[in-house]
């Protein structure tokens, strides 16, 4: 990596990070190659504070508070965006209600004004709440004839059983068509405010300048009754092999999740299994796993592994989508292939191939406002140091075999998965 490139990541010496009196930590960087201004972040108002009766209700909500608000209507408010040809969005997960937007630099002092209200003020005007409240079941009778997202949703309700990241952040048609204004009203009153509110900008602006101008637009909220968000439950990892099949009549695909525990953002090991997951089904045309099952077999439309990991447990898991009548092949193709990864792990070649993707390809996660903005989000909210991009190249090209092999064993055994698949 060269010296220039180092010179243009995050670093604690460029990344201005304050927080107010209000708790809400900041954190900005400039950059003056551009006019224009990223800010991207997020508040601890996920679904983790969900009832299993109102599921989908933290998702209903954050995709209630830009459709009207004390002072906007919904017209109003995309109006004065599109005048200006800024944008901003709300959305949620477990964990958080995340937002993120972009503008020209003069126009960030209404990027932020519209933020603040929307997560401030909203209004949650009937009209609209049943005019969403359709598109949300729509999306859900959607969902229901998609196998793929049948495939997941089983997944994870298996290898997440009695936990929050076994429930579908949207929830169900029941629990959607159960969720009233008032549960609307009430869950952004008591988990809407300023404590553990995080928002990165980045672009043509001073850090300084950014940060008052945050400051300026929420520095004054108060939610004296903030509800701390609860610490998530133990999870009991699956004792032996577990299969799921979700129906979906006269479909011509059925889609697979093979899987099982992985480790969090912040596990020792997580460099060493992002790596391995790399070669197993990543890196080229989808690693071992697509070379074998989709490119030699001929078994599979794609096929590939991910590693999904963040605060809580993560998930190591392959996909595909394969002809109905194939499935059973694929699945013990791609059993095989967990089972000689498990045994053998990588060879130097492909571990040197995937160091070099990984350390090639960082510079250009971190060329734009927005790509900047995430990254260094992420490094606070891991809690990974602000010089972790200095220290990146090292962390990578330090991983061995040895490390991948020892990864591999601890998390994947070939004879405790979870397997979920989809389809007619």
């Amino acid at each position: 990596m060269t010296k220039k490139n180092r010179t243009s990541f995050p670093s604690p010496e460029d990344v201005y990070q304050t927080t107010l009196s209000n708790g809400i930590t900041i954190l900005a960087r400039s950059n003056f190659n551009s006019p224009a201004v990223n800010i991207s972040g997020h508040l601890p108002a996920g679904s983790l504070f969900e009832t299993d009766d109102k599921l989908g209700l933290a998702d209903f909500v954050s995709s209630m508070v830009m459709r009207g608000t004390q002072k906007r209507t919904f017209d109003s408010i995309y109006n004065e965006l599109e005048s200006v040809g800024a944008s901003l969005g709300v959305d949620s997960g477990v964990h958080n209600v995340n937002f993120g937007g972009r503008a020209l630099v003069e126009d960030l002092p209404l990027l932020l004004t519209l933020l603040s209200e929307s997560l401030q003020t909203p209004t949650f005007p009937r009209d609209e709440v049943e005019r969403l409240r359709t598109q949300l079941l729509t999306g859900l009778a959607l969902r229901a004839q998609d196998t793929s997202d049948m495939a997941d949703l089983v997944f994870e309700q298996f290898l997440y059983a009695d936990h929050p990241y076994g429930k579908p952040t949207d929830g169900f048609v029941e629990t959607v068509q159960s969720i009233t204004r008032d549960d609307l009203e009430r869950f952004h009153r008591l988990h809407f405010g300023p404590r553990g509110l995080v928002i990165a900008i980045v672009g043509a602006i001073h850090p300084k300048r950014a940060a008052e101008a945050v400051e300026k637009a929420l520095g004054s909220w108060q939610v004296p009754g903030q509800k701390e968000p609860p610490a998530l439950p133990p999870l009991k990892p699956v004792k032996r092999t577990i299969k799921g099949h979700h129906p979906i009549p006269g479909k011509s695909q059925s889609d697979l999740v093979v899987g099982t525990l992985g480790p969090n953002r912040k596990s020792p090991d997580f460099m060493a299994a992002s790596l391995g997951n790399s070669v197993l089904g990543q890196f080229g045309m989808m690693g071992r796993i697509g070379d074998s099952v989709r490119e030699k077999a001929g078994l599979a439309y794609y096929a590939y592994s991910s590693l999904h990991s963040g605060i809580g447990p993560g998930s190591w898991e392959v996909a595909a989508g394969v002809n109905p009548k194939n499935l059973k092949k694929a699945l013990g193709l791609i059993e095989k292939e967990l089972r000689r990864f498990v045994k053998s792990g990588v060879t130097k070649e492909e571990l040197a191939d995937s160091q070099a993707n990984f350390v090639g390809r960082l510079p250009l996660s971190l060329e734009s406002n927005g790509g900047m903005a995430g990254a260094i989000l992420n490094i606070h909210r891991y809690d990974l140091g602000m010089d972790y991009y200095q220290r990146y190249e090292g962390l990578v090209r330090k991983v061995t075999r040895a490390d991948v092999v020892e990864a591999a064993r601890k998390y994947i055994n070939p004879e405790r998965l979870v397997v979920a698949t989809a389809g007619p």
